[in-house]
């Protein structure tokens, strides 16, 4: 059996002012770093067969922090970036729901008919998501896994997992930053048994 432990990066700065991020970056938040520490001391005594990480400065950090000084290999997984947003990166909330209303209405609502501008749809998201588990099940068979990853590729994720239709995405609960999903997977079983998890949080 191949046990998943999958988190989203700490909190950001731009987390913190509510702005859109997706493939661009900013930094990891003291609160955000204190939260990645809390979960690597939560985790010590799991012993991780290898780290998958997407290649964002944000969630690099933020598996560095979690491994701790543990000899555990560590890969860059590009399928494991978050959604890309296009035009809307960089920008906050209230200004793309402006400028964008019905877009950004589709996006938190229906996501399944939600179009991007320059970047990607729910549905392309999910493809790569997919194919970078189905990669780390073909390299462990078994043992123990950290993904280090973020929101919308968590809830892909979870949608896959439970079989969920895109259009239940959103569904909670909400993946706040270095919250735990630990997924089962055991030949075509599996099994959620821990999801979104915020425990070790200050």
């Amino acid at each position: 059996m191949l046990t998943l432990y999958i988190t989203r990066h700490g909190e950001t700065v731009w987390n913190t002012q509510k702005r859109m991020q997706g493939w661009s970056d900013s930094e990891l938040t003291e609160n955000g770093i204190e939260n990645a520490v809390a979960l690597g001391d939560r985790l010590r005594e799991v012993d991780f067969d290898a780290i998958y990480t997407s290649p964002s400065k944000r969630t690099l950090l933020t598996a560095d922090l979690i491994k701790g000084k543990r000899d555990v290999p560590f890969f860059l997984e590009d399928n494991l970036r978050e959604i890309n947003m296009g035009e809307w990166e960089g920008q906050t909330f209230a200004s793309i729901e402006d400028k964008y209303p019905m877009e950004f209405n589709s996006f938190w609502n229906t996501p399944h008919l939600y179009k991007s501008l320059n970047g990607e749809s729910f549905n392309e998201v999910k493809k790569r998501v997919v194919k970078a588990v189905n990669s780390i099940e073909q390299v462990h068979r078994s043992g123990k896994v950290l993904i280090v990853t973020h929101s919308v590729v968590i809830k892909t994720l979870l949608a896959f997992f439970k079989n969920y239709p895109i259009e239940k995405l959103w569904e909670p609960p909400f993946i706040h930053g270095t919250s735990l999903t630990v997924v089962e997977l055991n030949g075509e079983e599996r099994k959620i048994v821990l999801e979104g998890d915020v425990t070790h949080k200050n």
